[in-house]
């Protein structure tokens, strides 16, 4: 499985869910196939996001796209974005 791991601060997080939503049909149509939108606690602008995607290719080709980097900019991301490319080595189940 391939993932995307983002980890960037937002001025305000509604307004960039807002943006964030909206984009939900481009995602899809780049490859996402849902994830996690999670916060730094005590931080809520401060978010991390785990995402699958079809294949590591399609996530580079998302992360590149002027699409994603408009979006950011109205979303109000307010700092470079960390992004980790992943493949899944194995799942391991609850104890």
């Amino acid at each position: 499985m391939a993932y995307l791991l983002i980890r960037h601060k937002v001025a305000d997080y509604k307004k960039w869910k807002a943006v964030f939503d909206d984009a939900s049909a481009l995602r899809k149509a780049g490859g996402e196939k849902g994830g996690q939108v999670l916060h730094l606690e005590g931080d809520p602008n401060n978010l991390l996001m785990l995402f699958e995607w079809e294949s590591l290719e399609k996530a580079h080709d998302y992360v590149q796209s002027e699409d994603l980097r408009k979006g950011m900019q109205e979303a109000g991301v307010v700092e470079q974005p960390e992004m980790y490319f992943l493949s899944e080595v194995e799942r391991v189940p609850a104890p």
